[in-house]
């Protein structure tokens, strides 16, 4: 299952593509609402990972408008529960990412996005 705090990490890394390769715009979506057990350390933990511009994209671009467009200095219980939210609880079942540099498509089946690439596509 592509969940936002994993899809937060994912660039494209088709050969000569470095330019506009992250995030990947999703496309054709099925999502699916999980809920999961809270874990609010964590999540506060994980703040300094997240490219919190490319999460809040992300995150409207499939509808939740829940996360304001700066990340806040200081959480109240309330903002960390909203970013589990689309951190844990929203999943991609099925759909594309697709770089907006080179306009490479990874599907997403099943939940699981195939980040492989064809032998072209490689760098070396």
């Amino acid at each position: 299952m592509v969940r936002l705090i994993t899809h937060n990490m994912l660039a494209c890394h088709v050969k000569n593509c470095t330019k506009d390769n992250f995030p990947l715009a999703f496309s054709e979506v099925e999502l699916v609402i999980r809920p999961a057990p809270e874990n609010l350390d964590f999540i506060q933990r994980f703040l300094p990972k997240l490219d919190w511009s490319a999460l809040v994209d992300t995150a409207r671009s499939l509808g939740d408008e829940t996360l304001p467009e700066q990340m806040p200095e200081q959480w109240s219980e309330d903002q960390l529960k909203a970013l589990h939210h689309v951190l844990m609880e929203m999943h991609v079942e099925e759909g594309n990412m697709t770089c907006r540099g080179c306009g490479h498509v990874y599907p997403i089946s099943n939940g699981i996005p195939n980040m492989l690439l064809a032998e072209h596509e490689v760098g070396r």
